[in-house]
């Protein structure tokens, strides 16, 4: 199928509802995250039912349908102010009552594709090593209808299921990863991610986002509760060893090395048009706000 086609089919018309799945549920507890999200949830609910009979909302004050929504599919539900994405994920872990060891965070504006499913029913039917505490999947970038597969957004591997008591979310305001306690499988399946429903609010989240990455780079030393960078580690330790190594180069220079980087060598302008304007907001914008704003929170400490 083509690719424009392909990604047409994951946004409008997904559901988990293949022949290849079958109907017999496995024992992982679902956590999503939820505020204002009646757009997405039912997708995202579409998307699991047949793999668990424990889906968990965690929600901080929606005004809109989502609940309503979610109580159609026999969700469990949990009310707490929402401070931080961190601290919201950390609270569920240590306060929801989940029926299963074994924990997948979602947000709703997540789908799980069929490959993963299929693919979690044959570890857990098969048997999952004692020493495994984890499984990564890479998330599949959706952006105005387009699945984003190059200039080094695909495959981005994340942290997604562990057992409980062998994860967290480390202590971060952006760019949240899971710390899992021992050894992760690697999964091939990925996560559909839809990141957005309009540029509208795309740029105005990534605004917000770009303070938070530039007061983390500033105060990189606050919290040991942090993914480390590490050059032979795994994916999630490489990427980040990766980011720090981009914010070692000069400031502002390094935002038109990475979109030389990202949009040419890495072949970002093969996303057409929607991946040029996701490659050129997030991939140079986002990355020259973020500089702009280290540069300003540093004059006024000089002050």
């Amino acid at each position: 199928m083509p690719t424009k086609n392909l990604s047409n089919h994951l946004l409008h018309n997904y559901t988990v509802d293949s022949p290849q799945i079958q109907m017999n549920f496995i024992p992982i507890s679902v956590i999503i995250l939820t505020f204002n999200e009646s757009k997405n949830i039912s997708a995202c609910l579409e998307s699991v039912k047949e793999l668990t009979d424990d889906i968990i909302i965690v929600d901080s004050g929606s005004t809109d349908d989502t609940l309503s929504i979610a109580t159609s599919y026999s969700t469990r539900q949990y009310h707490h102010p929402f401070e931080n994405y961190s601290k919201q994920r950390n609270w569920a872990f240590q306060n929801v009552n989940s029926k299963y060891h074994w924990i997948l965070n979602m947000d709703a504006d997540h789908r799980l594709t069929p490959e993963l499913i299929s693919e979690l029913r044959s570890w857990f039917t098969n048997g999952i090593p004692d020493n495994v505490n984890g499984f990564m999947a890479s998330r599949r970038t959706m952006f105005m209808g387009r699945w984003i597969r190059h200039g080094g957004h695909y495959p981005v591997y994340h942290g997604i299921i562990f057992r409980k008591g062998f994860g967290l979310c480390e202590e971060k305001e952006y760019d949240q990863h899971f710390i899992i306690d021992g050894k992760s499988i690697l999964l091939k399946g990925d996560i559909i991610d839809i990141i957005t429903d309009s540029l509208t609010n795309f740029i105005a989240r990534h605004n917000k986002w770009a303070t938070l990455e530039a007061n983390d780079i500033l105060n990189l030393g606050d919290s040991n509760k942090k993914i480390l960078p590490k050059k032979n580690g795994n994916m999630m330790e490489k990427r980040r060893f990766q980011r720090m190594k981009y914010y070692s180069y000069p400031l502002f220079g390094r935002v038109f090395l990475y979109f030389f980087f990202r949009f040419i060598l890495k072949g970002g302008f093969r996303d057409g048009k929607p991946g040029l304007i996701f490659h050129f907001l997030q991939g140079f914008w986002f990355r020259f706000l973020v500089d702009s704003k280290i540069y300003e929170l540093r004059k006024m400490e000089n002050k």
